[in-house]
Parts: structure tokens; sequence; C-alpha cells
């Protein structure tokens, strides 16, 4: 499979549906995309204080979204401001990779423009509507931002080769990586396999092992710095499957940190549900609009991935 081809079949995965079904009914509350509701896991609403009450213990605090939804993002925008004004916070996000760190902290510092950051930082196209009131927000009460990630191009390249890939960087490049990527079965593979159904098992494999690159990458930025600063609460928003039900990014922080208290916020929908046990945070918003409205969309869609070609892998 091409590595186009799998970044578009990931992000089916990470989103709550691809192609149209019978519409549900959304909860009297929730009118307007930009709405959202808090509830526990057995359904109590919350307000945005009590939400902060209750993750204000937290070490690290996980938010998944859905990438573009405005609900989410104000969400996001207004809890980080809340819990920005209680204590030392830091914002950890899966939008800028490691490689970008000094260009996002001058950024944060004034020393360049925005169209710079965005240019040299390979800010994601939907950085205007939805990243920039973050970035915006750590600027004005100067917290640091954290860019988690690996770099996506070298990630795809993972999707295509495996993990055998990371060998053959350069030491440099290698750093942008999570030291170790354990592929071992897992509730998270298994769930990651169970939704992808392209390729050969090899392949799979292998898109795995780039999928679990974000999440360990992800994950050892966060630990590594809160090492070195125990007294910040670290932010961290993600795409919804690398954060819900602790499965991905959760998972892979309490393997490098036992001792970590964590705190799981994750966007749902009526379209899109927890397991009645998940211990995360309800983030209820209205359903983004569908993506395609056959079949025949959606393979049209993936053949014109197929015409953009792949990243040139080492």
């Amino acid at each position: 499979m091409r590595a186009t081809q799998w970044l578009l079949a990931a992000s089916l995965v990470l989103s709550p549906v691809s192609v149209a079904t019978a519409s549900q009914p959304t909860s009297a509350s929730i009118n307007t995309l930009f709405d959202y509701q808090v509830t526990t896991a057995q359904g109590q609403s919350l307000s945005l204080t009590q939400v902060a009450d209750n993750v204000e213990k937290a070490d690290i605090v996980l938010i998944g979204e859905w990438h573009s939804h405005p609900g989410v993002h104000r969400f996001q925008t207004e809890l980080l401001n809340q819990l920005a004004s209680r204590h030392s916070v830091a914002l950890s996000m899966e939008q800028f990779s490691r490689d970008a760190q000094p260009v996002v902290n001058q950024y944060l510092a004034g020393d360049i423009g925005e169209d710079t950051l965005k240019r040299r930082a390979n800010a994601w196209d939907n950085y205007n509507g939805s990243y920039r009131p973050l970035i915006e927000l750590a600027k004005q009460r100067q917290f640091d931002v954290i860019a988690a990630n690996a770099p996506k191009r070298m990630v795809s390249c993972i999707g295509r080769q495996g993990l055998a890939y990371l060998d053959k960087l350069p030491d440099q490049q290698r750093q942008w990586f999570a030291a170790t990527i354990d592929t071992q079965d897992s509730p998270y593979k298994r769930q990651f396999k169970a939704n992808m159904h392209h390729g050969t098992p090899t392949q799979t494999d292998d898109q795995f092992a780039a999928q679990l690159a974000w999440d360990a990458t992800m994950a050892e930025s966060m630990v590594d710095y809160h090492a070195r600063h125990p007294d910040t609460q670290i932010v961290h928003i993600a795409g919804r499957f690398h954060i819900a039900e602790g499965l991905g990014t959760a998972a892979q922080l309490k393997a490098r940190n036992p001792d970590l208290t964590i705190a799981l916020i994750t966007a749902v929908s009526d379209q899109a549900k927890l397991a009645d046990n998940a211990k995360d945070l309800r983030l209820k918003v209205m359903p983004l609009p569908q993506r395609w409205q056959s079949m025949d969309e959606m393979r049209e869609a993936v053949s014109q991935m197929k015409g953009q070609g792949a990243p040139q892998c080492r």
C-alpha cells in the first residue's frame, strides 16, 4: 500500500463515520457545531469549572479530538485557559513534530511571525481555524508548547517499510522518534486491526507500527518534559483514536512512567460512543458532516490520493 493510501485509511480510523448512515437525534443542548457538553462516564453533566476541578490533580490531561471540529477546539481552548489560571501548564500537540520545536519556541518568544511558523513548522492545513487559538493563548500567557509528534512524512515511511526504516536514519533524525516503539500484541493493536481492512497482514503490521510511532513519540515527549518540569501540568491534544479509552497514548505514557496520573477526555457524539466502562470524560459534540455519501465517493477520494505520490523514503 502506498503511503498516501495508508494516510487516508488512517484518517478513516480517526473519523466517527466515513460513509453516511441513517441520522440520529442529537441532544437538544447541542444545537450547533460550536456547542459541547461534558459528562462523566456515568452521564453526570459537568460545567467547565467542574471539568477543571475533575482533572486538576492529573499530571497529564489527554484530550481526544476530531480534527477541525469547532466545538472540540473551543472546549480545548476554554479548558486550557481555565487550567492556566490555576497553576502552571504546558500544551502538548500532535500537530507539531519534534523537529519543529525550535520554530515553535521562536514564535512563542515573538522572534518570528505566524506565516513563518506555519511554513517552517509544517503547520496542518486547518491551523488557522483549529489550533491558532491554542497557540495564541500559550503565547499570551507565556507557557510552553511541546511539539510532541514524529514528522508525519517520515512516519508514513514506517507505514511502507516497517520499523526497519528507523535503522536507516542518521542519529539526529532518529531522535525525532521515540527510542522504543513496542508493537507487541495489545488491546490497541487489536482495535487498530479491527478497523483497518487494507493490504496484506504484513502491510497492516507496518501500518500499526506507524500508528504506534505517533503514540510512543508523543508519550516520550511528554514523559521527558514532565521529568524536567514535574510541577507543570501537561494538556495534550491529539486525534480521538490515540486517546479513547486509554489504549494508545495513555498506555505508552504508563509504560514509560507508571506513576503518572492521567486524565482522559474524549470526543463523542450520538454516532460515536465509548465503552460503558471507559473512564474517559465524555466531550459530546454534534457530528461533523459526512465526508462521503457513498462508497463510490470514498473510492474516488482514494484514487485521487493515489495520484499524489508517496514521500521519498530512505
